[in-house]
């Protein structure tokens, strides 16, 4: 089928175009290229594109509502995932009018083009950080979420709450994925496996917060991409048992589910330091801080959900896939100095 993919510049957008051409799928890419980071990274990602006829490029911004209208008009896509957005939790509080212009106005002109060309299934990238205030562990897709601590939290729960409003009124069927510390080959630079990769071996001290004790779930990009692809091929139906009297936030009368992607086994970043100190073959200076303002200690999937719509069972684990993005990390700035 064909499918827009908006964000395939950046680290998950790229990997989940590769994946869906290489099954064979026509995918309109689009990016505005911006260079909240190393804008070269995502020309090299781009770059991998190069030997499938089945891709196009659009270079333009979600903000830019007739670029989006035109992307719509001209290529007519049956699917569409919305991977594009201003990404960066602690970005936001030195820019958010950035934030509002890429995650909400970008997003209505989204929902703007399903709505107006028939696309039958719209996959949204949403967030774990939208579980805000809630200690409550592993987060489950039906608890509230009414407590984002940081602006980016606050978009990505706008657009779920957007996606719902646009499915109630125009049948659209909608799916987000909260997506959990995601982690692998061709990362973002922002990150803190590339932050600590690049510091380690420069002989330089790493900042861990919290004293290194919150724990993630770590989850690797293939996973996270598999989990994608299968839930853009179960197009969202509505819940049949849902009751407007014990409203559940996950599901509706209407074609609109919310999941969780992400590994189910928490792990603590002073392990995942360990492991990568490991791969590298090195140890790390590590400067230990307090847990950073906006942050959570602890996020943990709860992923049955997913499991049960689309038998999502992530397989990597994170000595595997750290050991993977060392080995991508070497080669690509290897290549870069040649």
């Amino acid at each position: 089928m064909k499918v827009l993919v908006t964000g395939t510049a950046g680290f998950i957008g790229s990997h989940v175009a590769m994946r869906l051409l290489d099954r064979g799928d026509e995918v309109i890419g689009l990016d505005n290229l911006n260079d909240y980071y190393d804008v070269n990274l995502k020309r090299a990602r781009l770059a991998r594109f190069e030997k499938h006829a089945n891709y196009t490029h659009v270079t333009a911004d979600l903000a830019d509502r007739d670029a989006v209208e035109m992307t719509f008009a001209t290529h007519k896509p049956q699917r569409v995932i919305n991977l594009a957005a201003q990404a960066g939790v602690r970005y936001a509080a030195q820019n958010p009018h950035v934030y509002v212009s890429s995650n909400v106005t970008g997003f209505l002109h989204i929902l703007e083009g399903c709505r107006h060309h028939g696309v039958e299934h719209l996959v949204f990238a949403s967030t774990s950080s939208v579980y805000g205030a809630n200690t409550r562990m592993p987060f489950s897709e039906h608890q509230s979420t009414e407590h984002p601590l940081t602006l980016y939290a606050a978009t990505k729960k706008a657009n779920e709450m957007m996606a719902h409003s646009y499915a109630h009124l125009y049948g659209i069927p909608c799916t987000g994925l909260r997506f959990f510390t995601v982690y692998g080959p061709w990362g973002r630079p922002d990150m803190a496996l590339f932050l600590f990769t690049k510091a380690i071996l420069a002989g330089e001290p790493i900042k861990v917060f919290n004293h290194g004790h919150h724990k993630r779930s770590f989850t690797y990009i293939d996973d996270i991409v598999e989990g994608v692809i299968r839930t853009l091929d179960k197009v969202s139906n509505a819940n049949p048992d849902w009751d407007g009297g014990a409203p559940d936030p996950a599901t509706g009368n209407v074609p609109y589910r919310i999941y969780n992607i992400g590994n189910e086994q928490a792990v603590e970043l002073l392990h995942y330091v360990e492991v990568l100190e490991q791969c590298l073959g090195r140890k790390a200076t590590m400067e230990l801080l307090p847990l950073q303002a906006g942050d959570v200690p602890d996020t943990e999937a709860d992923v049955s959900e997913l499991i049960a719509l689309a038998d999502y069972q992530p397989k990597v684990t994170v000595r595997e896939g750290v050991a993977s993005f060392v080995e991508w990390y070497r080669r690509y700035y290897e290549d870069a100095r040649a």
